[in-house]
């Protein structure tokens, strides 16, 4: 019995099945792209962390624990095919981190195709 051969490797960095552009689908500070997420992040946005942690398959409480945005962040970017690193996902997410949460927000809308 012969062992198979690979012929197509897997690429590097292809976490998910969605379309993998490198970046973002939307700007840091385009909240009024999606009301909806820039309503509940300007109202509550406690509710907004765990929406968008919710909406991504996680536990509610990761958009509350310290550090679980920036962990949630990081495994996005990573499922997105979204170029960055986990230095750039932690500063992000503890100097902007409304903005950053409604931009995470949009992009799990945009990638289920919900917008």
């Amino acid at each position: 019995m012969s062992n198979p051969v690979i012929t197509n490797p897997p690429s590097a960095g292809g976490y998910g099945t969605n379309v993998q552009t490198g970046q973002w689908s939307t700007g840091l500070c385009s909240c009024c792209s999606d009301m909806l997420i820039c309503a509940l992040g300007c109202f509550c946005p406690v509710a907004l962390g765990c929406y968008t942690a919710v909406k991504y398959g996680e536990n509610c409480c990761l958009g509350l624990v310290p550090g679980g945005l920036t962990a949630m962040r990081t495994h996005m970017r990573l499922t997105y095919g979204i170029e960055g690193t986990i230095c750039n996902d932690a500063l992000m997410t503890f100097c902007c981190g409304l903005c950053e949460t409604c931009r995470m927000a949009r992009e799990i809308r945009i990638q289920n195709g919900e917008v």
